[in-house]
């Protein structure tokens, strides 16, 4: 028989709400300073994947475009240093392929061997504002749906451990990608979105324990019958995080640059999701004064009304 797991998880909430406020407050402060390195797909312009057979000199390439009037030019090693990425803001008067054809020429003339463009890309600054609103509108209506759902199925205290999980998981996730200047595209923007569904799944299966601990328990704390059922849930969010994680790591080392960015934004978090499970979610719906009484279910009323 499996000796049973005793952890005080709660014993730690304290100086996990700093660890989590800390992360929090950087996220915000980076979105105001920084802000997010957004992608072509919402900004509009041009990216360009150039392959050398030699290591490239970004500096000496990054120069000769300024030079030639690409002065917004953002260059970038991905994969080796012999393969490199040219971001450009939308210019105007000139066709793509024109301009497709300036830039290789710009780029390999401060090269000492003229390299392959591999792959262009273009998206217009009109659909660029487009995707902004639609993706904005987007996480709006997954947070409302999450949060009309969890206000119905649960207490309000533990509804709003949820949300705020939520909201941890999803600012500190998008505030690695401020903070390192990591490209966020669409598709890190679908990995949020899924993020909100898989954060809010373990928090439900958390919650449903706890709910079934107290119905079944003695009279014992709610802090003890959290750290129960914290306990009992162990195994099974392990085992769901740890296969997630191992797939996005292929994804994140051997998926290739389309979707390294949402295997990237993906594993911060399902690391996130699952401490806000335990240290937020359910910690806070302690410190929010959560009792047995709460999760009981209403007692039936068993008068019947005598007949004449």
């Amino acid at each position: 028989m499996t000796a049973e797991r005793h952890i005080d998880f709660l014993s730690k909430r304290k100086l996990a709400y700093f660890f989590s406020g800390t992360l929090f407050l950087i996220s915000l402060i980076s979105f105001f300073v920084k802000g997010l390195d957004l992608g072509i797909d919402f900004t509009g312009g041009s990216v360009y994947e150039m392959h050398y057979n030699q290591s490239v000199d970004i500096d000496k390439m990054r120069s000769t475009l300024e030079q030639q009037g690409f002065a917004d030019a953002n260059l970038q090693n991905f994969g080796s240093s012999q393969d490199i990425l040219i971001r450009l803001k939308p210019i105007e008067n000139i066709s793509q392929k024109e301009l497709s054809e300036k830039v290789l020429s710009v780029a390999n003339s401060s090269q000492a061997q003229a390299g392959e463009l591999r792959r262009v890309e273009f998206v217009g600054p009109q659909v660029g504002d487009e995707l902004i609103n639609d993706g904005g509108l987007a996480l709006f209506f997954a947070f409302v749906g999450v949060m009309v759902y969890v206000s119905i199925r649960f207490e309000w205290k533990l509804s709003v451990g949820a949300i705020a999980a939520l909201f941890h998981d999803t600012i500190i996730t998008m505030g690695f990608f401020s903070v390192f200047g990591w490209e966020f595209d669409m598709t890190v923007l679908s990995a949020i979105l899924a993020l909100i569904g898989y954060s809010i799944n373990d928090t439900i299966v958390v919650y449903d324990r706890i709910r079934e601990t107290v119905r079944t328990s003695r009279r014992e704390p709610i802090a003890d019958i959290t750290n129960r059922a914290l306990n009992d849930t162990l195994s099974r969010t392990i085992l769901t995080s740890l296969t997630v994680f191992l797939t996005l790591l292929a994804l994140a080392f051997l998926g290739g640059k389309t979707i390294h960015g949402f295997a990237i934004a993906m594993l911060i978090g399902v690391i996130k999701g699952t401490y806000s499970s335990i240290y937020i979610a359910s910690s806070l719906a302690l410190s929010l004064g959560l009792t047995r009484e709460d999760l009981m279910p209403p007692e039936k009323d068993e008068t019947v009304d005598q007949l004449p």
